[in-house]
């Protein structure tokens, strides 16, 4: 039988960036410009536009800073970035050339492969790490410190891990997991 590798079920669910494209913008005008631009100050303070490939969300505000969000790789957050840089550039806008970002999350599923018993997790674990209460939320949160992430652990085997800045955090996490539960004999 293939024996399952929890790192290989690693999936990059979301990526969420920031990054400084200007010093101002006038969203007004910007939303009237874009094609598909939605600017609803009442109900969002900034112009959100939606990309189709890659399928991202930029975030545009008045202070020339962006957020995107829905990346599912970092070429994909590379690329909605030069993609949004293009379309602001076309309207004279002066951007620079090379644009950085800084990932402020990365959210990562993962499969364990096999069902886990949340109750004995939660008293073998690091109590002042861990929140447990299974009428509020089915799944125990367990903060490490290194890397620095939080993971969603869920009865069925499934992780969610999130806080991640790069995605090699998550790798990290999941085999920190694993040898915690095998050392705790949990699975």
């Amino acid at each position: 039988m293939n024996e399952h590798k929890p790192e290989e079920s690693l999936k990059i669910e979301n990526i969420v960036a920031s990054a400084k494209v200007t010093d101002s913008l006038d969203l007004p005008s910007l939303a009237s410009q874009l094609k598909d631009a939605e600017y609803n100050k009442k109900r969002f303070p900034g112009v959100v536009l939606r990309m189709q490939d890659p399928k991202i969300a930029a975030l545009v505000f008045g202070s020339g800073k962006v957020v995107l969000t829905g990346a599912k790789s970092i070429d994909n957050l590379s690329r909605g970035l030069q993609i949004l840089a293009e379309q602001l550039r076309a309207l004279n806008i002066d951007i620079p050339e090379n644009l950085t970002y800084k990932v402020q999350n990365i959210v990562t599923s993962a499969d364990l492969g096999t069902p886990i018993n949340l109750n004995k997790i939660a008293v073998g674990f690091n109590l002042d790490k861990i929140e447990y209460e299974p009428e509020q939320f089915p799944g125990l949160v367990y903060r490490l410190d290194d890397p620095k992430v939080v993971v969603l652990l869920f009865g069925s085997g499934k992780l969610i891990i999130t806080g991640g800045k790069v995605p090699e955090d998550a790798r990290r996490a999941v085999q920190r997991i694993l040898s915690e539960l095998s050392s705790l004999g949990l699975i």
